[in-house]
């Protein structure tokens, strides 16, 4: 089996990222197109999405092409930026909320 070069471990990082900015965007659109996050559609894809891409990390790991470090950060950092827009979607509603009362 041939040696898995620096390059590919670098393409299969890069392309693992792209496919969690991916699904950033994909979440970013849903709420700003009023989807919230209790929606039983948005969770439905975020896990799918979520799931999806836990699935090509394990196999990117079992290939040697990234360590398990490596696919957890990326991993942390999508369910943080996922948590941050999350709460600033929260925190618009509760806003509009108040502003509809008030």
């Amino acid at each position: 089996m041939p040696q898995v070069t620096m390059n590919q471990r670098e393409k299969a990082y890069a392309l693992l990222k792209e496919d969690a900015d991916q699904i950033l965007r994909l979440i970013e659109v849903q709420i700003d197109n009023l989807m919230m996050p209790q929606c039983p559609l948005y969770e439905e894809v975020l896990d799918t999405q979520m799931y999806g891409l836990s699935r090509e990390i394990d196999f990117a790991v079992r290939l040697d092409l990234i360590t398990e470090e490596e696919g957890r950060a990326l991993l942390d950092n999508l369910e943080h930026k996922l948590t941050i827009l999350h709460e600033s979607a929260e925190k618009l509603k509760s806003q509009n909320s108040q502003k509809l009362n008030g």
